[in-house]
């Protein structure tokens, strides 16, 4: 029998084979060294990549189109995902005229611990595109193993995870990305390069919004608990809910509703903010909130609300005036329209996603949710602008967030602009507001301790926690 053939040749769509020892023996690959200026001996680096269905297809497929990358193993619970993957492989490689092997011959495991374990040194780097609560475990794995990381945002499901996750990069000196697209371009660099040269005069305020999710997201119980139902036998439903608690199956969680479930997802602030906000933290280097509160529809254990304000409150950082931030999200949850707004000769309505910074001279538009296309308010204001832009300063990056992830552990460009030194604090203020948010409290955050100091009893969502045989 041939042993890589074994790996991809499921009995039926009703059950996953279980990953065997022939895994490590199915082939013999070159190792690319983290310390290793010229690479492997055929100079390509070999990623393995958890969770390839749904956003998993985008690192495939980046890294399918990379000449550099050699794809080693796949790792996903569901069988129906990973055919879709498959097929969609297929196209990519027929439309893009892609050479290579077909993605049916690369190595398929349902549980990322044993790839990693059985496979060891024929790995360099590994994706992480599972739902939020597998995103530690994957990530803390592959890094204790000495592999480059790149994971999907929110980084990970609490802060403590998030900083454990930059500690272990650091000790393993290691290449890390989040990925939050917007991080790499232009957009997000002209927002930094006006703020810097004071276009908007100083920014005491931003607004940013979203609507409540998509069907295809989350659909809303009408009530709780849910009814206990069977999962498909191409689901995984134990490994799938790794980490966290074991709870019984339905279909309104898995395989791709989860983001509203708190013991699997981040709400839509996690879901959004890491993207949404990641302009004005980086151009008001606004580091680590002092408070965070949030007006909430209704609070539940298990699900985020349909509505929510939440209030970020930074302090002074030199000479930067202190900052309010406020997230509106939910259905009709939108900031007041700001001056100038008018001034716009279409009066178009505010769009379903969006962020302002309001500045002391001007106010800057972003308007679909990521850093993209921004603009000065009104018309008359940006076309008289455009004479007379600040030149850019900030390196631009070219091929988007995988290349530039893979640019860097091949040494042929820098750190990545999302790697944990940046996306670990930029993701815990999006944490902390998740925390408000799931408990409608006030929340006064201590940075430099890790800790909320008002109210200790909700530390609980800061540490790191995971059910027997997934603590990393």
């Amino acid at each position: 029998m041939n042993p890589q053939k074994s790996l991809h040749s499921f009995p039926s769509r009703r059950t996953f084979i279980k990953t065997s020892a022939l895994a490590a023996a199915a082939f013999s690959l070159p190792r690319f060294s983290i310390g290793q200026a010229g690479g492997s001996a055929n100079g390509r680096i070999n990623v393995a990549c958890i969770g390839i269905g749904n956003r998993g297809f985008f690192a495939v497929s980046e890294l399918m189109k990379d000449p550099r990358v050699n794809l080693v193993a796949f790792c996903d619970v569901d069988r129906i995902l990973v055919d879709d993957t498959y097929k969609k492989g297929a196209e990519l490689k027929k439309t893009a005229g892609l050479g290579g092997a077909d993605l049916t011959t690369v190595p398929l495991f349902r549980d990322y611990r044993e790839m990693i374990a059985r496979l060891g040194d024929k790995i360099d780097a590994v994706t992480v595109s599972t739902p939020d609560h597998h995103h530690y475990p994957a990530a803390m794995t592959a890094i204790k193993s000495g592999k480059h990381v790149y994971v999907e945002k929110p980084l990970t499901h609490s802060v403590g995870e998030a900083r454990a996750l930059r500690d272990a990069a650091k000790r393993k000196g290691i290449v890390s990305q989040m990925g939050n697209q917007g991080r790499a371009t232009e957009g997000i660099r002209l927002i930094k390069e006006w703020t810097e040269a004071g276009v908007l005069g100083d920014v005491r305020e931003v607004h940013a919004w979203s609507p409540e999710f998509p069907e295809r997201y989350f659909t809303r119980p009408a009530s709780l608990p849910l009814s206990r139902e069977t999962p498909p036998a191409t689901l995984d439903w134990d490994l799938w809910c790794g980490p966290a608690e074991m709870r019984p199956y339905h279909p309104s969680i898995a395989p791709v509703k989860w983001r509203g479930w708190w013991n699997f997802g981040n709400g839509m602030l996690g879901d959004w903010a890491c993207h949404t906000l990641d302009a004005p933290f980086w151009a008001l280097a606004l580091g680590a909130p002092g408070s965070v509160e949030a007006k909430v529809s209704g609070v539940s254990d298990e699900i985020s609300p349909a509505t929510a304000e939440v209030t970020y409150r930074f302090p002074a950082r030199g000479n930067r005036p202190p900052v309010v931030l406020t997230w509106f999200e939910g259905a009709g949850m939108k900031p007041p329209t700001p001056k100038r707004w008018e001034d716009d000769p279409k009066k178009p309505g505010l769009p379903e996603r969006g962020m302002f910074m309001l500045g002391g001279k001007n106010t800057l538009f972003a308007p679909i949710g990521r850093p993209d296309s921004p603009r000065l308010l009104g018309a008359a204001v940006m076309e008289e602008f455009k004479k007379n832009r600040p030149p850019a300063t900030i390196p631009r990056v070219v091929g988007g967030p995988m290349k530039e992830w893979i640019d860097a552990i091949a040494k042929t460009g820098p750190m990545p602009g999302s790697n944990f030194e940046y996306s670990v604090p930029l993701s815990e203020m999006v944490l902390l507001g998740v925390v408000a948010v799931r408990t409608g409290k006030r929340i006064e955050w201590d940075a430099k301790a890790g800790k909320i100091t008002n109210d200790p009893s909700l530390n609980k969502y800061i540490s790191v926690t995971a059910r027997d045989g997934w603590k990393v």
